[in-house]
């Protein structure tokens, strides 16, 4: 039994697919339509509902590690004019000695072979990425990078940090995320559904210190959500307990909200929430929550904001796995400070005094008589839920039941009509 997972623009073409794979192979085929995340990642959980045994991927992929399935991409081959591509390289890069660095997108992997071929023999520092599907076995070697599902030789350039990147693709989230963790080098890239090249004009500082204002939007922050957007990715229920360990030593209550495809009507009946830290795979991590009634960071942006070992050293991390125990970019927590010994800091936002310090949330106080007695159940609630204490705060509750108040009375026969014009209203005569 295997799974095909299909983006929405290829849905169209699952049918005859599935068909003529059942048909050439004997295994039985699902068809995986509508994802609950993403479509770059793989749907485990669906693929697990239908009892399969391998997932199919079609169409672009974030290329992040699953957990259990064995899993083959079909990226698919976008045409690309090669020479075309290579006239905008050499107009881009006219000293032949730059030290470049050539990413694709993974719908033109197919042809940066030839690509490379053109270009080699003019460009001696110039390297190509290569396409990983899934973790490869053992650490990176010395002078390699892995990353994004790419393997960049670099030895020969002395590192990433003075060397140049040419991106092969449209533009993107993809994109977005190479020039956000990369922010250190110069980035232009090829678009071949137009034939044009350009010197990426995106603001990478500005994008930077927007999200520099996140950070501090989530130490101003007491009650944070944790969303879950992927159930696929490896790590991710790891990353979700180092979230919740992070917070809870902190001082923040935290929500772990399942909530699909995030949307800014979902996350506004969330009122009591003050920030969400969403765990998705590197592409969907970095969420434009301009739109939303409450700000959107990355578990990196929320460990800056809550872990005063971490300090900002201008590499961006988009991956969460960095984050883990084991990992090269993991900051152990410092040990809890009390509180009379915490020196507070001014929130940039409100100007208000914060304890920057990490402690033990205060657990609830039980009442000091071991006899029974009766308690307000929204006042228990409010000790240990946010949720309840905003509740309480709020002027409007809901709609009140009146349990054993309301007379009981036969039903009626309603208005009938619009609201404009009821049958039983009288109408004015002309």
């Amino acid at each position: 039994q295997v799974a095909l997972q299909f983006p929405d623009e290829l849905l169209a073409d699952a049918a005859t697919v599935a068909a003529r794979m059942e048909a050439t192979t004997g295994a039985e085929m699902y068809v995986l339509g509508d994802t609950t995340y993403g479509s770059c990642c793989v749907d485990e959980v669906a693929a697990e509902h239908v009892g399969a045994e391998a997932v199919v991927h079609y169409g672009p992929a974030c290329l992040s590690p699953c957990r259990k399935l064995p899993v083959l991409h079909i990226f698919g081959q976008q045409p690309l004019d090669v020479g075309r591509c290579t006239e905008v390289f050499r107009e881009l890069y006219p000293d032949r000695q730059s030290r470049v660095v050539v990413l694709s997108d993974v719908v033109y992997a197919h042809a940066m072979g030839e690509l490379e071929q053109q270009l080699c023999p003019e460009y001696p520092n110039i390297v190509f990425s290569k396409v990983l599907c899934g973790d490869t076995p053992g650490p990176a070697l010395p002078g390699e990078v892995r990353q994004f599902g790419r393997q960049l030789p670099v030895e020969a350039l002395g590192g990433l940090q003075d060397c140049a990147m040419f991106y092969v693709g449209a533009e993107g989230l993809a994109l977005t995320s190479f020039m956000l963790t990369w922010n250190r080098c110069t980035f232009s890239s090829f678009n071949p559904a137009t034939g044009h090249g350009r010197r990426e004009t995106l603001n990478v500082n500005r994008a930077l210190m927007r999200r520099l204002y996140l950070v501090e939007r989530a130490r101003d922050a007491q009650v944070v959500g944790i969303l879950v957007g992927t159930l696929g990715v490896a790590g991710y229920l790891d990353v979700l307990q180092h979230l919740r360990e992070l917070l809870r030593w902190a001082g923040k209550r935290s929500y772990t909200l399942a909530v699909g495809k995030p949307n800014p009507a979902k996350l506004a009946n969330f009122l009591e929430v003050d920030i969400f830290v969403l765990v998705a795979c590197a592409q969907n991590s970095l969420l434009d929550s301009s739109d939303f009634y409450r700000p959107v960071v990355t578990p990196y942006e929320l460990e800056l904001a809550c872990n005063p070992a971490r300090e900002w050293t201008g590499n961006y991390l988009t991956d969460f796995r960095d984050l883990l125990p084991g990992a090269c970019a993991h900051v152990e927590l410092p040990p809890a400070v009390p509180a009379a010994e915490a020196v507070p800091d001014v929130s940039l936002i409100t100007g208000e005094m914060r304890a920057a310090h990490l402690c033990d949330p205060p657990a609830p106080q039980l009442p000091p008589s071991t006899t029974l007695a009766c308690r307000d159940q929204t006042q228990a609630l409010a000790e240990i839920s946010p949720a309840a204490s905003f509740l309480e705060s709020r002027s409007w509750r809901g709609l009140e039941q009146q349990l054993g108040k309301t007379p009981v009375s036969k039903a009626v026969q309603g208005r009938r009509g619009i609201a404009i014009a009821y049958e039983d209203e009288g109408r004015e005569q002309s």
